[in-house]
C-alpha cells in the first residue's frame, strides 16, 4: 500500500522541544518587562525609548532573570515531586504538633503578644502603614473569607458593604449633610454600620444567590457600581463626589472616637494630630481584629460553618442532606458584610473625611486577591494575604520608580500563583483539593463549582 504525502501546505513543520518553548517564553517575558521599566521615547523618537532601554544593563538583568526562571521552572517539573514528598516528610511532625491545642493556642498568644509590641520598634511611617493601609484590609480579607474561602461564593463588590459601613458611621456621627434623628458617639454608631452592612448582604443575597459561578459575580460587580455611583450622585445626602468635608453644607467632618464613662475620658487623636501618635487607633484595630478572628473561628468549626463547607463542596449533596443552600448562602453574605461594615466605620473616623472614590471597583478585586494568595478557608491565611500584599507595595516603592512598581508586584504573584497555588497558609480542605485536582480526581475550583472533591 502506498503512503500518501499531504499536500506542501498542510505538511506539519517540526517542533521545537518544550523545553526551548518555555526557554523562548521566560526569555520574552524579560525583555517586554525590561521594556516596561525602561527608557521612555517621544512624539518625535517613538522607538528612542528601546534603543535607550538595551544600552543600559538593567535590560540584560531582566533577561538574566528570564533564564533563571526557565532553570527554576525546568528544576520544578524534574525534581518537584522530590521536593514536596521531603517537604511533606520534613514537615509532618512540626505540622501535626502545631494542631494540638497544648501547642496551638500558646502561639496564637505569641503572635499577638508580638502584634501588640510591634508598632514600637516602627517609625511613625510603617506605624501609619499599619494603621491606615495593612489593618483596616485585613478585617476586609477576614470577612470576604467567610464568602468565598467557606462557603465558595465570588464577590466582586465586596468593598460596597465598606462603603456601607463608612456612610453610615457617618451619618449617625452628624457627619452628613442630612441629619439623623439623634447624634451618636462614632463608638456608639459602630453596631449601626455592622446592622447597616448586613441589611445590604441581605438585600443583595437573598434574590441573587440562586446564580452561581459567573453569573453571580457579575450581580455582585454591579452591586458594587450601584452603591459607588448612588454615593457619587447623591449630593443632598452623601455630599456627592466632594464626600465628606467640612463646608458650606456640611459643617464637620467625622469625628474621632472618645469615650466618656466611668470616670474615664480618652479621646483619639485627630487625623491632623496623627504624626507621631499612631498607637492609639493602631490598638483600637487590633483589638477589632482579635475579637472578629475570635468570633469566625468559632464560627468555622460551628454547624453553620460545616454548612457552608458542604455547600462549597458539593451543593446538590449538601442539599440533599437537609442544608439550605440558600439560607446559609444569604447568611455568609451577611456575616462577610458585617465585617466590613465594621472597617468602615473605623475607616470613617480615623480619615474624618472620605469620598466614594475611595471604594473602587479594584479594591474589591484587591482584597479577593489577598484571600486566594493567603490561602482560601484559613483565617490565618487571609490575616498573611492582607499583611505581605499591603506591605510589599511600600517596601519596594523606595526601591522601585513608581510607574514600575506594579510590574513586580504583578510578578511577584504570578511567581505564587504558578509554584504553591493553594497560597500561603491554605486550609487542610483546601489543599487537599488541590492535591486532588493535581491527581485528576475531581475539580479544585472553590468558587461556584459543583464539587470540589469528591
Amino acid at each position: 500500500m502506498t503512503a500518501v504525502t499531504p499536500p506542501a501546505g498542510l505538511q506539519r513543520h517540526p517542533q521545537l522541544p518544550p523545553a526551548v518553548q518555555r526557554l523562548l517564553i521566560c526569555l520574552a517575558s524579560g525583555v517586554v518587562v525590561a521594556l516596561m521599566t525602561g527608557k521612555s521615547g517621544s512624539t518625535t523618537a517613538p522607538t528612542s525609548g528601546i534603543t535607550a532601554t538595551f544600552k543600559a544593563a538593567e535590560a540584560y538583568v531582566w533577561i538574566a532573570l528570564g533564564v533563571v526562571l526557565w532553570l527554576a521552572i525546568e528544576g520544578w517539573r524534574r525534581y518537584g515531586a522530590t521536593i514536596k514528598k521531603e517537604t511533606r516528610e520534613i514537615t509532618a511532625g512540626p505540622v501535626e504538633l502545631f494542631r494540638q491545642r497544648r501547642v496551638k493556642y500558646p502561639t496564637y498568644l505569641a503572635f499577638l503578644a508580638l502584634a501588640i509590641y510591634l508598632p514600637n520598634i516602627l517609625t511613625s511611617f510603617w506605624q501609619e502603614v499599619l494603621v491606615g493601609q495593612i489593618a483596616p484590609y485585613v478585617l476586609l480579607a477576614v470577612g470576604l473569607n467567610v464568602v468565598v474561602g467557606f462557603a465558595g461564593l465570588l464577590d466582586l463588590g465586596y468593598i460596597a458593604f465598606y462603603a456601607v459601613g463608612a456612610y453610615t458611621a457617618a451619618y449617625f456621627t452628624g457627619s452628613l449633610p442630612v441629619h439623623p434623628p439623634f447624634v451618636l458617639n462614632p463608638f456608639y454608631a459602630i453596631p449601626f454600620a455592622i446592622l447597616a452592612a448586613i441589611i445590604s448582604g441581605v438585600i443583595l443575597g437573598g434574590p441573587t444567590l440562586r446564580l452561581r459561578g459567573d453569573y453571580l459575580a457579575i450581580v455582585t460587580l454591579g452591586f458594587g457600581e450601584i452603591i459607588q455611583l448612588v454615593a457619587n450622585n447623591l449630593n443632598g445626602v452623601t455630599g456627592g463626589s466632594q464626600g465628606i468635608t467640612a463646608g458650606a453644607t456640611n459643617p464637620q467632618t467625622v469625628p474621632p472616637y472618645a469615650v466618656h464613662a466611668a470616670g474615664v475620658h480618652y479621646s483619639w487623636p485627630e487625623p491632623e494630630l496623627l504624626p507621631g501618635n499612631h498607637l492609639p487607633w493602631y490598638y483600637l484595630i487590633l483589638a477589632m481584629i482579635v475579637i472578629v478572628v475570635v468570633l469566625f473561628h468559632f464560627l468555622e468549626n460551628s454547624r453553620v460553618g460545616r454548612a457552608w463547607v458542604a455547600i462549597r463542596e458539593d451543593e446538590v449533596a449538601a442539599e440533599a442532606t437537609g442544608i439550605n443552600p440558600l439560607k446559609y448562602k444569604v447568611m455568609a453574605f451577611a456575616i462577610g458584610a458585617s465585617t466590613s461594615g465594621l472597617a468602615g466605620a473605623f475607616f470613617a473616623s480615623k480619615n474624618a473625611f472620605f469620598a466614594p472614590g475611595d471604594f473602587p471597583f479594584q479594591a474589591s478585586v484587591l482584597v479577593l486577591v489577598f484571600v486566594i494568595f493567603g490561602g482560601m478557608g484559613s483565617l490565618p491565611g487571609a490575616i498573611i494575604g492582607a499583611g505581605v500584599l499591603q506591605y510589599l507595595p511600600q517596601l519596594l516603592r523606595s526601591h522601585i520608580q513608581q510607574p514600575d512598581l506594579y510590574a513586580y508586584y504583578g510578578a511577584i504573584l504570578i511567581v505564587m500563583m504558578i509554584f504553591r497555588p493553594q497560597g500561603i497558609i491554605p486550609s487542610r480542605r483546601r489543599a487537599r483539593e488541590l492535591g486532588l485536582a493535581e491527581a485528576g480526581v475531581g475539580s479544585a475550583d472553590a468558587l461556584g463549582g459543583q464539587g470540589a472533591a469528591p
